[in-house]
């Protein structure tokens, strides 16, 4: 079994969707960075890598019997083993992976460029572990995107700031939904696209409301950033999400 050594990782929780799991250059100097002292590496076909970048579902039984127990990390001077931690590639893409005990990926982080490379030159050479992926097939043929999980092209191209001010306005979307308060779904549509004004006044809350959701889904722009603050403003929690990320410095 191949070995990684003091690798960093930056952590993020409960994340689904790889696009989330930051990249280095968008690590940010209030993020929580940790040591791994050692850590298994596998080589995997690319439907099990993506099946694991993209999902919080079971991980292969083989996969987790290979890594039980062979990664550390290092703590004020301590070495702590870790049950089921470890490093995948598919040769492309790479991804750590630790399930804080359990048997699915909790904990995901991208890895610096210089241990990504060391990576591609350690894997390079070698064929991919062979796990089963008959559960994969049963239980995941096509990924089920949705308001509070949008499909990657929809975030494609932003920066971590945008893909996370693009998630708080898509969350006060469906909070919006709830309400199936026709005239305040006319008024933020209004507010989104005033030329519109005259075309919705006759309009269903359904309608109004799906129309707006599928003008916002596209891109991210000055009017997304406008309509996220109006939106939001106050909530809260919305509002306390939308500090964090405007007071948020990149490393």
């Amino acid at each position: 079994m191949l070995f990684l050594h003091d690798v960093w990782v930056n952590w993020f929780e409960g994340e689904e969707n790889g696009y989330n799991v930051c990249h280095f250059h968008e690590w940010r100097k209030d993020d929580s960075v940790e040591l791994l002292d050692q850590v298994p590496l596998l080589k995997v076909n690319s439907l099990l890598f993506d099946y694991i970048e993209n999902n919080l579902s079971e991980l292969p039984p083989g996969l987790l019997k290979d890594i039980f127990q062979k990664a550390y990390i290092r703590k004020n001077h301590e070495r702590i083993q870790l049950d089921y931690c470890f490093i995948v590639t598919d040769g492309i893409g790479i991804l750590a992976v630790d399930t804080i005990g359990y048997t699915i990926p909790i904990r995901k982080s991208r890895i610096i460029p210089r241990q990504e490379q060391l990576v591609f030159e350690m894997v390079k050479d070698i064929e991919p572990e062979e796990y089963s992926t008959e559960f994969i097939k049963n239980g995941s043929e096509e990924k089920d995107y949705h308001i509070l999980s949008l499909a990657p092209e929809y975030v494609r191209g932003l920066t971590r700031k945008e893909r996370q001010l693009k998630q708080l306005l898509f969350m006060a979307l469906d909070q919006l939904q709830g309400t199936k308060n026709a005239a305040e779904v006319k008024y933020w549509y209004t507010e989104w696209n005033p030329t519109k004004y005259g075309d919705i006044q006759e309009r269903e809350f359904n309608e109004v409301w799906q129309k707006l959701y599928e003008e916002t889904l596209n891109g991210w722009s000055h009017k997304h950033i406008q309509l996220c603050e109006r939106l939001i403003k106050g909530q809260p929690f919305f509002e306390k999400l939308w500090d964090m990320e405007h007071e948020s410095k990149v490393n």
